[in-house]
């Protein structure tokens, strides 16, 4: 356990980073700071693992005060990620994430094999372990760092706004991947961002800061969204609180309608087409699908027209795991508002309807 008492930073000029802060961040949980620019939330994180002193108060992890404890010792116990990684250049994939168990006093090689076994772990090719980082994509690169950080296996992961520079599509798989690592690994995580999105999709628990590095509220995603402690919260969630919500709720209840389907070869040769009435589902001989094609589609593809120019767009899809909110996008983003519920290999499994979501929301409110 992680705990904060009374514990304020005031750097030279007066300037209060963090205010008289208490806290306990439980042992293998996901906690997640955040707050604007200049709320005070990475100088936080940073104190528990010295990369800053605290001006006053004390920060205990496992009961021990670590402002006794040798700082170089404290923070090779203590994953660290950090935007942009931070690999070191001039070492290779494998080198860097071995950094800490040979920092530790492991021997190269065999701290080299249990590297790819690490990487295996984030979802990373061991092809990429003879590459530098300048080799890699800016996702990649990130994964290397949560590898790095896991390589000597800590009991504590500390994250200090490590998606912040990645485009939106890279950085929901990181998420995603996070959440898989922390499903499997339980760390205690204490992760700092500046998007309530990302930390009401990964906290167990949330810490909100205000100006001047003062705390306004630490709850569950779910207490945030319902009963925010002040003004400041609420602005702060912003619009859209009760479709935040949504992204709480699992969407395995969901019930799955039949979708009518047809298979995109079947267009082409005209056979084995249903007479279609409103909207089909197109897709490929292994279920994917393709696409939306209304009953005029139909008739211009026979006649000749390409089938890219029939179909409309899927729209998103749900996929396991997902929740409401998604549901609800499925639905919405879909040309016939019949989301599409998909298998872990792309295949249709059935639809879900805008109806269902809500009713699903009803019936979690009377829970």
């Amino acid at each position: 356990m992680i705990s904060f008492e009374r514990v304020s930073k005031v750097f030279p000029g007066g300037n209060t980073a963090v205010d008289d802060l208490s806290l306990e961040v439980s042992d293998g949980k996901l906690t997640v700071f955040v707050g604007s620019s200049g709320s005070g939330k990475s100088t936080a994180l940073r104190m528990i693992n010295r990369m800053v002193e605290p001006t006053s108060g004390i920060i205990r992890v496992d009961r021990a005060d670590v402002s006794a404890v040798d700082p170089v010792k404290l923070r090779l116990g203590i994953g660290y990620v950090i935007q942009n990684a931070g690999l070191m250049p001039h070492q290779r994939v494998i080198d860097n994430v071995a950094t800490v168990p040979v920092l530790k006093g492991q021997p190269r090689r065999a701290a080299r094999k249990a590297a790819y076994e690490v990487l295996e772990r984030v979802g990373l090719d061991a092809k990429l372990a003879n590459r530098y980082p300048a080799q890699l994509s800016g996702g990649e690169q990130q994964r290397i760092g949560v590898a790095r950080a896991l390589a000597a296996d800590p009991p504590i992961l500390l994250m200090d706004e490590p998606f912040s520079a990645i485009d939106p599509v890279v950085r929901h798989e990181l998420q995603n991947e996070i959440l898989r690592l922390q499903s499997e690994l339980h760390k205690t995580i204490v992760f700092v961002t500046h998007d309530i999105d990302e930390a009401l999709k990964l906290a167990d628990r949330v810490a909100v800061f205000g100006r001047g590095g003062v705390l306004q509220q630490y709850d569950e995603p779910a207490q945030l969204l319902s009963r925010p402690a002040n003004e400041f919260v609420a602005r702060f969630i912003g619009l859209g609180r009760g479709y935040r919500w949504l992204q709480l709720i699992d969407a395995a209840g969901l019930p799955l309608r039949d979708i009518d389907r047809i298979a995109a070869g079947a267009l082409g040769d005209g056979s084995g087409a249903p007479a279609v009435d409103g909207w089909t589902l197109v897709v490929d001989d292994d279920g994917v699908p393709l696409g939306w094609i209304d009953a005029d589609g139909v008739r211009r593809h026979r006649g000749g027209t390409p089938l890219a120019e029939s179909i409309s767009a899927v729209g998103s899809q749900l996929r396991p795991g997902g929740n409401l909110s998604q549901a609800l996008d499925a639905a919405l983003s879909s040309p016939s508002f019949v989301g599409i519920a998909v298998d872990r290999d792309g295949r249709v499994i059935g639809g879900v309807l805008a109806d269902d979501v809500l009713a699903a929301v009803q019936a979690e409110r009377r829970d």
